[in-house]
């Protein structure tokens, strides 16, 4: 099949989107749609890219699985280099090929940068080396966050004014690529959109704060059950990796390394969900793209996406 052929074809194809914050039910409602639908889910929740981490990622189970053909669930290990920019590359790629079998392919999950990244396009960030990363670890474990604020706001000011700068992952990830370019990470920023042969529906799913937040305490307390303190355990020695510097594990890797007790570690886990929720519903809102739903609505959400397709083929 020729290329002008398949962007053709593509034009009345469909990616639904569901996103929203952790905890909010996303997993349950996208099973019962991808019925509906008869199509796969992409993963967009990048934490559950890794095999390794099925608790503290709240991975789809084998039923679930079983279930929805998944992409993207387990596809990597905690040991591999992964970033948005491949990610896109990556999903594009398998688009194309779903394309041919499905008119709605799904893309689930939370993850702001890597949804953004298949429906809006990256700008060319080149891939971090172990060894630029591997220093800036350093720096940031032996001299703090003020010294990588600090860092940042020398090497590219314009960043650090946008950056979240109580988020050493960002901080980090824009020092890592001004070392590695010698210029600023701002600098490669174009913010372009790209343009996608296929049509995207955004559908967000949200509750009340106080449910949402009560879903999110409660999922913790169910993980704690399930064996996330052993799963954390089975990787203590490797929680030097970024991938382990996430909610859920870091805190528990705070009560291994004796500086919190249990209790005092989980109470954290559920504060930084909760906290993570807030930045992704800050993020999410200002794309207008999105339509909002309550979970419970299914169908009223499988009505706005059957009239969203119906006019997008007049």
């Amino acid at each position: 099949m020729d290329e002008s052929n398949l962007i053709y074809q593509q034009r009345n194809k469909t990616l639904l989107v569901i996103l929203g914050p952790t905890g909010v039910g996303k997993t349950n409602i996208s099973l019962r749609l991808a019925e509906h639908f008869a199509c796969p889910i992409i993963s967009s929740d990048s934490r559950q890219f890794y095999r390794e981490l099925k608790i503290g990622t709240a991975a789809p189970t084998a039923e679930q699985l079983n279930r929805v053909k998944h992409y993207f669930v387990g596809s990597h290990s905690i040991f591999d280099e992964y970033n948005a920019g491949q990610y896109e590359q990556d999903v594009i790629q398998m688009l194309d090929e779903l394309y041919l079998k499905h008119d709605v392919v799904m893309l689930v999950g939370g993850s702001m940068m890597y949804i953004d990244a298949v429906c809006n396009g990256m700008d060319n960030i080149p891939t971090v080396n172990a060894e630029t990363r591997t220093f800036w670890l350093q720096q940031f474990d032996e001299k703090g966050l003020e010294f990588i604020q600090s860092e940042l706001k020398r090497l590219d000011p314009i960043h650090y004014e946008q950056v979240d700068r109580q988020n050493p992952k960002r901080i980090l990830h824009a020092l890592e690529i001004c070392s590695m370019t010698g210029n600023p990470y701002s600098s490669l920023r174009t913010g372009e959109k790209k343009q996608r042969n296929f049509n995207v529906i955004k559908v967000g799913l949200n509750l009340p704060r106080p449910e949402l937040y009560s879903r999110i305490n409660s999922r913790v307390d169910e993980m704690m059950n399930e064996g996330l303190l052993k799963e954390a355990e089975l990787f203590y020695s490797n929680r030097h990796l970024n991938t382990l510097n996430t909610v859920g594990y870091k805190e528990l890797y705070e009560y291994m390394n004796g500086n919190w007790t249990l209790d005092f570690a989980v109470n954290m886990i559920k504060q930084d969900s909760r906290r993570y929720a807030k930045r992704q519903l800050t993020w999410f809102n200002r794309d207008v793209d999105i339509q909002w739903f309550e979970p419970k609505e299914e169908e009223q959400i499988i009505q706005f996406v059957d009239n969203n397709i119906a006019q997008k083929q007049i």
